[in-house]
């Protein structure tokens, strides 16, 4: 019986990129769906458990992508509410690689500090979805969380929805200039940058002069990058003391993890993968 991957994309194409690290990752066949809605979710699900017994269900999955986070959630949410009893089949959200992405930068940020419990993190521009995820998951590692906005009602926001969806607490700072910046980053171990593209959140001659920071991970590859002096490709390159990680070098983790992640799909039929599920696969990955 052949692994089946129901692709869901909520975008006029869907994506690429996902279909190509599904078959990487095991799937056989690809049902890839564009344009979704909420409305589409319930009889494109009852296409996939109606069609195989509960002891065959295995063979059966969903991966949730495409480019809104916002509207992915909601697809995730409304594909979890169809199922009922054994009518099940396990299902991946990762929309835009949110969750590979955040889980794979947090592991490498906890792999380097040998733990986060009581250590101080700062994720700088953290209200995005890889921001949002990569402060939720170091927050349940018992990581002392700072996260920044240039606007302190979107710092606000994102702290609200950090504890309604992972229950932790964290700092918000409104951050504008280099000296906001210091100070949000004062007595912090390692910092994330997860700004938009293209923006310098990080002075390369202000994190050289921190000597507590000891982990810099940028997940911005498009130049100039998110903080200054780290190269895309560094993983885990050593500058007087500290740990740096470029987009690149955080991404090849990501792809093991996106791949991993659909391999185990398929190996039950009630799996649910999402933040703290890929995060957990990450860590696997590191050893950790």
């Amino acid at each position: 019986m052949k692994k089946v991957l129901l692709q869901l994309d909520p975008d006029g194409q869907p994506s690429v990129f996902d279909a190509v690290t599904a078959i990487d990752g095991g799937a056989e066949v690809i049902l890839r769906h564009s344009g979704v809605a909420v409305d589409d979710v319930e009889g494109l699900i009852f296409g996939a458990i109606f069609t195989r017994g509960p002891e065959d269900l295995h063979n059966s999955a969903v991966f949730i992508g495409g480019s809104s986070v916002v509207t992915g959630e909601a697809l995730f949410e409304a594909v979890k509410k169809v199922f009922f009893g054994p009518l099940r089949v396990a299902v991946m959200f990762d929309a835009n690689g949110c969750n590979t992405t955040a889980a794979a930068a947090a592991a490498k940020i906890a792999q380097s500090l040998d733990g986060l419990s009581g250590r101080k993190v700062t994720v700088l521009s953290g209200t995005g979805p890889v921001g949002l995820r990569g402060a939720g998951l170091l927050a349940l590692e018992g990581a002392s969380v700072c996260l920044t906005s240039r606007c302190a009602d979107r710092a606000a926001d994102a702290a609200s929805k950090l504890q309604e969806r992972f229950g932790v607490e964290v700092e918000p700072m409104t951050v504008s200039t280099a000296e906001e910046t210091a100070r949000a980053l004062k007595d912090a171990e390692a910092v994330l940058a997860a700004g938009a593209s293209g923006v310098t959140l990080l002075p390369e001659s202000l994190w050289k002069g921190l000597p507590g920071l000891r982990v810099l991970a940028d997940v911005n590859a498009v130049p100039p990058l998110g903080i200054e002096g780290v190269k895309s490709h560094w993983d885990g390159r050593e500058i007087e003391g500290k740990i740096l990680f470029g987009a690149l070098g955080i991404g090849g983790l990501k792809m093991k993890v996106h791949k991993g992640v659909v391999a185990r799909l398929f190996r039950s039929n009630d799996a649910i993968f999402d933040a703290e599920e890929i995060y957990a696969v990450a860590k696997e990955h590191l050893g950790l």
